[in-house]
């Protein structure tokens, strides 16, 4: 299951897609078969923990991505800085990370200037830790377009996390 989840997180955003188990009675149970103590609370117990495992995976993941996308752009505004690399380094890095890794959807031009905004707008990597890199690459970038300020930006990030928002509803949330 991990290994399917490592190669859909391609295009840099993992999404929360995992197996559920169903809700039904276990085989045995259905087809009348003679009962064992305990199976059923041990069968749903089972199910849950897997669920759960499933999701700090998923999350895990999504962590570690946006740690490298946060390295990326901090990489990238480094060498502009102390070796005086122009906008135009972007597009080669772009070109030649796409062609290093076909199956990734994430190293676009565009993206890239987003990991170095984002590099720019959390300079410290504590904040990506513990804070940033709990919600989705999308989110990230939502509320860089949108939120100047980085408390504010913080705050954003603080309520995707408590209240769970999508991309939509958090783009709703910042509109009004």
């Amino acid at each position: 299951m991990v290994s399917k989840i490592l190669r859909d997180a391609g295009s840099i955003e993992v999404a929360l897609i995992f197996f559920m188990p169903r809700d039904e009675k276990s085989e045995a149970s259905r087809r009348g078969a003679f009962a064992i103590v305990g199976y059923e609370d041990f069968l749903s117990e089972l199910k849950s923990r897997i669920s759960k495992a499933q999701l700090r995976a998923v999350v895990a993941v999504n962590k570690e991505l946006i740690l490298l996308c946060w390295q990326i752009g901090r990489d990238i505004l480094n060498r502009q800085q102390q070796q005086g690399w122009g906008a135009k380094v972007i597009n080669r890095l772009a070109s030649d990370l796409q062609k290093a890794f076909p199956d990734i959807k994430g190293f676009s031009r565009t993206n890239l200037m987003y990991m170095r905004a984002f590099a720019e707008a959390y300079p410290d990597e504590q904040i990506i830790q513990q804070l940033v890199g709990q919600i989705p690459w999308g989110h990230n970038v939502r509320i860089l377009d949108t939120v100047k300020d980085q408390t504010e930006r913080l705050w954003y990030v603080q309520q995707t996390i408590g209240y769970g928002w999508s991309r939509n509803v958090l783009v709703h949330q910042i509109e009004i």
